[in-house]
């Protein structure tokens, strides 16, 4: 599976109306389902008097991390369509919501499809883009004396330094791409023939420099 995917910067919106009914479309990014199911309460909690909230969202790189919701929408005519609109762009943590305002006029549901997946389209199309990796945070700690030959190897890697304590020990937070990390603690461990202890832990990281 690949550590590489890509969401979009910041909250966006953009709105519409077909035949009377106001569609407003929300999109954001979304760490997790908690984050996705909070701006999916705000934004019901904004637009309260609304008609309908319905929504769509992926997480992560695995295709079955997403949930879409009709909201009370004829059965596939509005979570689905939001849910392509971010697929066919290849994102990923990212969550729409498209909030409507029935205008008195029914639009069947092809004028529903087309008229969610294009809010939520026009919402897409205006926000930035971002490549993220998934990363693995690595904690390593090490004798004094190991300093030169462990900081060698994270320059080699092209790893991230997070943090870094001393005591009768160095302590480093290290942060590098998840396709990466099985050959960097390699590296650690066979530079200082074997004098560090690693404890390791998966994230989402920006882009590398």
């Amino acid at each position: 599976m690949s550590d590489e995917f890509k969401t979009i910067e910041r909250e966006v919106r953009a709105e519409t109306k077909v035949r009377g009914s106001r569609f407003i479309a929300t999109a954001a990014p979304a760490a997790d389902r908690r984050e996705a199911e909070e701006l999916v309460a705000r934004v019901r909690a904004e637009f309260h008097d609304a008609t309908h909230h319905c929504f769509g969202y992926r997480l992560g790189t695995d295709d079955n991390e997403f949930r879409h919701s009709d909201a009370g929408e004829p059965s596939g005519s509005a979570g689905k369509p939001i849910l392509l609109s971010i697929d066919k762009r290849g994102l990923t943590n990212v969550c729409v919501v498209v909030t409507r305002y029935f205008g008195g006029t029914k639009l069947g549901i092809g004028g529903l499809v087309r008229a969610y997946g294009n809010v939520a389209d026009q919402a897409l199309a205006a926000a930035r883009t971002r490549t993220r990796f998934k990363t693995t945070l690595i904690e390593a700690s090490f004798p004094h004396a190991q300093i030169s030959n462990v900081m060698h190897v994270i320059s080699k890697a092209g790893a991230r330094l997070v943090d870094t304590t001393y005591d009768e020990e160095v302590h480093l937070q290290l942060e590098i791409r998840q396709s990466q990390a099985r050959e960097f603690a390699s590296l650690l461990i066979n530079q200082t023939c074997g004098n560090i202890r690693l404890n390791s832990d998966a994230r989402d990281g920006d882009t590398p420099p």
